[in-house]
């Protein structure tokens, strides 16, 4: 991919994005890890922040976290284990047969999927795997959910990359050419309170296209029905995602 081809719709917010999205469980990552071979050095592709690379450095060696975007890498947590490189997942400067794992967490939409998956088959051990991972919307209560639904399709639903379809339609559009294992259902929660919720909002990507093209923040359109649901702005609220994995393995092995 070129830098001309690379869209970033996440620079903006980069360090509310390593401030507000929630934590990978520990249980995904573990059960992940131990399918693998061996743990010397996983690579964690579009990392972002470094959310699943943090993860991934208790169990492997070495972690390789990349991202195309520079801002994301700068805010991205700093671990001795983690190496974090500027490039895009679909060219990468690893090198052939010497990644154990591949991980791809709530990314995989924003990318040339079978670019991705070539390079992925170049870089994977021959006993190698890659996991990917994603998830929609939060589940709070009845009533907050009916809000967050009505924003995302009503009030910021024309702003979303048309990338983000992939996700509503669950991935069905992209070929996986490796051999798919067994995945048991894993679950994502955080405990929040208002403020938490609405930076998490915030890095949005469709928020954020909104604000630049209206020149005003959409999540104040929802605020006050937001807060009283919340009731007061340090009440604490489990915020859960369900998370949809993707394990493989080398189809030739």
């Amino acid at each position: 991919m070129s830098d001309s081809e690379f869209k970033d719709h996440f620079s903006t917010q980069a360090n509310a994005y390593s401030r507000f999205r929630p934590q990978y469980p520990d249980e995904l990552i573990k059960y992940i890890s131990s399918l693998t071979y061996k743990n010397d050095l996983a690579w964690d592709c579009a990392s972002g922040s470094g959310q699943a690379a943090i993860g991934l450095s208790k169990y492997f060696r070495k972690v390789i976290a990349s991202d195309a975007s520079a801002k994301q890498i700068e805010n991205a947590i700093p671990n001795p284990k983690i190496s974090y490189k500027i490039f895009p997942a679909e060219k990468t400067d690893l090198k052939t047969d010497s990644v154990d794992l591949i991980t791809i967490a709530q990314a995989l939409h924003w990318l040339k999927a079978y670019k991705f998956f070539n390079e992925a088959k170049r870089v994977m051990k021959p006993t190698g795997l890659i996991a990917i991972w994603y998830y929609k919307l939060p589940v709070v209560t009845p009533s907050i959910d009916k809000i967050i639904a009505r924003f995302y399709t009503k009030i910021v639903g024309k702003y979303w990359p048309p990338e983000r379809q992939l996700i509503d339609n669950d991935y069905s559009s992209i070929p996986f050419p490796f051999k798919k294992l067994y995945s048991p259902t894993f679950k994502m929660t955080s405990r929040w309170s208002y403020e938490d919720f609405v930076g998490y909002l915030s890095t949005w990507s469709s928020v954020q296209r909104y604000k630049a093209d209206k020149g005003k923040n959409p999540i104040d359109l929802i605020s006050k029905d937001l807060l009283n649901e919340f009731g007061e702005v340090d009440n604490i609220f489990e915020v859960n995602w369900i998370l949809n994995v993707w394990i493989g393995k080398n189809p030739d092995e």
